[in-house]
């Protein structure tokens, strides 16, 4: 298929925060309830339409763990956008965001925009991160903020179209 454009964007986060479910939701529309840990990075592609423009999108899904960091900080190079994903029930995924946001920040071009997600909204009776604390860690960095849910497809779509 032709396209006017083509970006990439790298999901990155902790280990178990939803990364690959929120890729398999944005590019197949589904949900896989048992998921693999990632091991490097898996890939995955979509076409998406854009005021009358086709806009080819690469999207990076890279490993959460510690032992795979410096392979993730190799993604960064000529990405467009990073998700920045952490998972509401999870707060050590929500105390780690400042180092994943200095990992982009010091391996990225200066121009590449960031979101940062909060994962699993549906789970809210085992939440441990409020919304407010999700919208103020973005405000203070400069960043756009969601909430998601991987499993219902709740605001998966806004995510890249707000990049």
């Amino acid at each position: 298929m032709s396209y006017n454009y083509l970006y990439k964007l790298v999901l990155i986060g902790d280990s178990g925060v939803g990364k690959s479910c929120l890729l398999l939701q944005f590019t197949d529309q589904r949900f896989q309830p048992v998921h693999d840990l990632t091991i490097g990075v898996e890939f995955g592609a979509r076409l998406i339409e854009y005021k009358k423009t086709k806009i080819r999108l690469q999207i990076w899904d890279t490993a959460g763990q510690e032992s795979f960091r410096s392979i993730t900080r190799s993604y960064y190079r000529g990405a467009a956008g990073a998700v920045l994903v952490y998972d509401v029930t999870r707060r050590e995924t929500f105390n780690h965001l400042a180092s994943w946001l200095d990992d982009a920040l010091q391996h990225s071009s200066p121009s590449l925009q960031i979101i940062l997600v909060g994962n699993k909204s549906d789970l809210s009776k085992r939440r441990a991160v409020n919304y407010e604390e999700g919208f103020n860690f973005a405000q203070e960095h400069g960043l756009t903020f969601l909430e998601t849910s991987a499993k219902t497809g709740e605001n998966v779509e806004q995510v890249i179209f707000i990049l």
